[in-house]
């Protein structure tokens, strides 16, 4: 498979495709004939196979629809939701979108930020009868067109060092590929269901639990989000035969687990997979005894298309602390470009059609990016004599809270906004559950009375929550380097904030 109508073109017409809690299920040939529709809607309004489309929808069935819609004919650029006003003003701009795609009198702050001469549709119907309003109206379909293999099929950005995120131009092929490499990984058949509980803006949540599962004719239960207290419900009302989910929500469904023994005898999982994250050993142990199923941990990250390298299932063996074995090539590689020998450390290193090509208009991040054809990913690891992958570190400032990556030079700037911070650095700090939460150290001007409250609450309104620092340590001086550069990595430390 080539692209997302090929993907779309696999199940079975009278088998399940989409499936939501409290809702019939979506056949194969419903979910043909809705996403041509949207697409030919698209079509009608002028919206081709080079032009973006922004999605700002809640987790759900239509979601789903209104992704692959647009990715087998246009270019799709997923946004979070709970982004504000000021974070769409930049994210909408920087992607250049034709067209924003909400529920009627939904996303308020996505329209206002949408440049002038946006396309601002309304999606309207159940999933099985989805269509797109424009100006009250709705377009009648144009015959649908599918984009080709090297089109582009989505957008998104990714967190960098430097303050403007870096966009990632993923084609057709890219995300094909990736959602055969994950079915393959996990033995997908087409009596899988998937209970995705990821956010649909997220290359996770779009690529494990979405595509690949439809890459083999499987099912995918979409849910509202992630909600632990419904989460054995939904396993109860939607039968599904695995799960995929970052360590942040394997934490909050272990603790609710145990007390739910008889729905998880009832509805047994062939499998856990866990990515986005490191996952603690004794979380995955415990895990493990409860479901009485393997938990099956990967590797991935956006530039990649998701994937880079899984554990296999039983009975090939899974190793205590690695990642797997590569889906995509997968080596190591010193400062000088060099690719080092089995069991020396150095900096992961991957490429495959699944990777991609450049990040888009940005020539320097290119340069530090692509070494001989190798994407260098900014974590360090080794591999081992069996072809196993061990991180052992991050050499990037990007702070990982939970699977969701956050660039700490965006939050700098925003602070710096606020007319009583004279200097400020935002930086990683160790998590129980999450692996790494976000804080940030502040100088104030001289006679400022801002107190750690009123410092949480600017950055609360130009923020998305999950980047809003949790704490904020106010200093006479931020610590620097033999340089004067601050040192992100270990300030943590420096600053008496790891126990």
């Amino acid at each position: 498979m080539r692209t997302i109508s090929e993907i779309l073109a696999v199940g079975a017409a009278d088998a399940p495709a989409i499936l939501a809690p409290q809702l019939d299920p979506l056949t194969y040939a419903e979910l043909r004939s809705v996403t041509a529709e949207l697409a030919g809607q698209l079509g009608s309004l002028g919206v081709s196979s080079s032009d973006r489309v922004a999605i700002v929808l809640p987790n759900g069935p239509a979601m789903a629809l209104a992704f692959l819609a647009v990715a087998r004919c246009a270019t799709v650029a997923p946004l979070n939701p709970e982004y504000r006003e000021e974070e769409f003003r930049f994210y909408l701009k920087d992607l250049g979108v034709k067209a924003l795609i909400t529920f009627p009198d939904d996303a308020g702050a996505a329209h206002a930020a949408a440049p002038d001469g946006t396309l601002h549709l309304a999606l309207e119907g159940t999933p099985s009868t989805l269509r797109l309003g424009h100006d009250g109206a709705f377009s009648e379909a144009a015959p649908p067109t599918s984009a080709g293999p090297d089109d582009l099929a989505m957008v998104l950005h990714t967190s960098g060092t430097t303050a403007r995120p870096k966009i990632v131009p993923l084609t057709q092929r890219n995300l094909a590929t990736s959602a055969g490499n994950i079915a393959r990984s996990l033995v997908l058949t087409d009596a899988d269901r998937c209970l995705n509980p990821m956010p649909l803006f997220h290359i996770h949540g779009l690529m494990a639990g979405l595509l690949a599962p439809l890459a083999v004719g499987g099912s995918v239960i979409c849910t509202p989000g992630f909600e632990v207290f419904r989460f054995f419900d939904w396993m109860d009302e939607l039968e599904p035969t695995w799960y995929t989910a970052v360590p942040t929500m394997h934490h909050l469904i272990l603790a609710r687990a145990r007390r739910h023994a008889a729905v998880i005898a009832r509805n047994p999982l062939r499998f856990l997979r866990s990515s986005s994250a490191s996952l603690p050993p004794d979380v995955m142990t415990e895990l493990e005894g409860v479901f009485g199923a393997p938990m099956i941990e990967a590797y991935g990250m956006t530039e990649a298309s998701h994937q880079m390298a899984s554990n296999p299932l039983p009975p090939a063996e899974r190793k205590a602390g690695s990642v797997g074995r590569g889906t995509i090539d997968v080596a190591i590689m010193n400062d000088a470009g060099e690719l080092l020998p089995t069991g020396e450390r150095g900096e992961v290193v991957i490429k495959g059609p699944s990777v991609v090509a450049a990040y888009e208009n940005n020539p320097e991040a290119n340069a530090k990016a692509f070494t001989h054809g190798w994407f260098r990913t900014g974590d360090q690891g080794y591999v081992d004599a069996g072809g196993y992958l061990f991180l052992t570190g991050r050499l990037k400032e990007i702070i990982n809270r939970g699977g969701e990556k956050i660039s700490p030079r965006e939050v700098d700037e925003v602070l710096l906004r606020h007319p009583e911070i004279d200097e400020a650095v935002a930086f990683a700090v160790p998590h129980d559950k999450l692996g790494e939460d976000i804080a940030a150290a502040v100088v104030l001007a001289e006679g400022a009375t801002a107190r750690e409250g009123d410092l949480r609450s600017f950055a609360a309104e130009r923020l998305a929550d999950f980047k809003v620092p949790r704490t904020f340590v106010i200093l006479e001086q931020i610590p620097k380097g033999p340089t004067g550069k601050v040192q992100r990595v270990g300030l943590a430390k420096q600053l008496g904030l790891v126990r």
